[in-house]
């Protein structure tokens, strides 16, 4: 999820964006749905398999960072210099909008929205609440500031990415696609670790990671090879050797597979709910990101549009270049949508015609948001 340069103006790259980048919205546009649980059963129903369908947004950003930044097309100079210049540049948002973004649901949930806020929980959003908020972001994201859990991310990506970048260089297509075995491995894991009590596992003196992990060690067997440098890597293999697949074979393949894929992430979620209700620690396994469910998902989307023959154009490019500056934005405006939608829509209005023109809305007026801040060369900083 970055800027790319003009000579960096791909098609398909720009689409893939702009697409993840709704994908990000969508997804929260349905998590108020998914928290009915069995407060409004279908209303969970909706919101679960709505969010579920989106799951590959952030796995999709990942890749476009992999395509971007690792060899041979982006990777160039020193640690040093690639680590300074890429965090430099999401230092500034992640700063700007851990202090904006709690000011701004603190003024809108008691000044405009009159505490009516169906879906919040106002003793959180008081002023004393707010600042704690507001400087406790050195730790880690608070709910306000939700979708900057990537950024956090993000940086510690861009720390690997030279060294990664640097094998990648010298390493040959058998090297990588054994990194990668290797990587589809660990995609199974969390559902090792839910199956391992079951066959009599007792874990380590109360704690029930597995691999090695314990209460004083948290690097298990896979975790070097885990996680979204995976992405990573995988992004960087399918731009330097594509998949020569016609569309009749990627129907043929992506197809079933993202419907497996889609099948366990929904059906996964609603049985845990069933089991572990409002337990988020099992809920959202089914909905890592680094599962093997949303992998079989993310894969094939990834694939279908590298094979499309996407034009670049000015404005795809100007789009895309926004994206990044949506998704820091637009979480306090779904929240906006959230409690207008309920007021302008009858009761008794399908959660998924709610849904959609939330998601739309706030894709919008975000990019109104992050055009009025890219005028002038301090505010842009903020969004870019």
């Amino acid at each position: 999820m970055l800027f790319m340069n003009k000579r960096e103006n791909i098609g398909w790259i720009d689409f893939l964006r702009v697409l993840a980048c709704f994908l990000v919205v969508f997804s929260h546009s349905c998590d108020a749905f998914v928290a009915q649980f069995n407060n409004d059963y279908t209303t969970f129903l909706w919101g679960c398999s709505l969010g579920s369908l989106v799951r590959p947004c952030v796995p999709l950003f990942v890749m476009m960072t992999g395509v971007l930044l690792l060899p041979p097309a982006g990777f160039a100079g020193t640690m040093t210099e690639f680590c300074s210049k890429r965090l430099r540049r999401i230092a500034v948002p992640l700063i700007f909008w851990s202090l904006a973004l709690p000011v701004a649901y603190f003024l809108y949930l008691n000044f405009v929205a009159s505490s009516n806020s169906p879906f919040i929980d106002m003793s959180s959003f008081t002023w004393e609440m707010t600042l704690r908020k507001m400087y406790t972001f050195i730790f880690n994201f608070n709910y306000d500031t939700t979708p900057l859990w990537y950024l956090y991310m993000l940086a510690g990506l861009y720390l690997i990415i030279p060294v990664v970048g640097s094998w990648l260089n010298s390493a040959s297509q058998k090297d990588v696609r054994l990194f990668l075995c290797l990587w589809g491995a660990s995609l199974f894991l969390p559902y090792v670790k839910i199956a391992a009590p079951f066959l009599g596992y007792l874990g380590v003196f109360g704690n029930m990671n597995i691999l090695g992990e314990c209460d004083w060690n948290a690097y298990g067997t896979f975790y070097y090879v885990s996680g979204f440098i995976g992405y990573l890597v995988l992004a960087h293999y399918l731009t330097k050797y594509p998949l020569q697949w016609s569309w009749r074979k990627l129907s043929a393949v992506g197809a079933p597979m993202f419907l497996v894929g889609y099948a366990v992430t929904f059906g996964g979620y609603v049985v845990m709910q069933e089991y572990f209700p409002g337990n988020y620690a099992y809920l959202e396994i089914v909905w890592l990101f680094s599962g093997i469910n949303v992998f079989m998902m993310t894969f094939p989307l990834f694939v279908a549009v590298q094979k499309l023959n996407v034009a670049s154009s000015p404005l795809l490019s100007k789009v895309a270049s926004m994206t990044f500056g949506i998704y820091l934005c637009h979480f306090v405006i779904i929240q906006m949508g959230y409690d207008l939608y309920e007021c302008l829509f009858p009761v008794g209005t399908l959660p998924v015609v709610k849904i959609i023109c939330n998601a739309l809305t706030t894709f919008v007026v975000s990019y109104i948001v992050v055009s009025i801040l890219s005028l002038t060369k301090i505010t842009r900083r903020l969004v870019a």
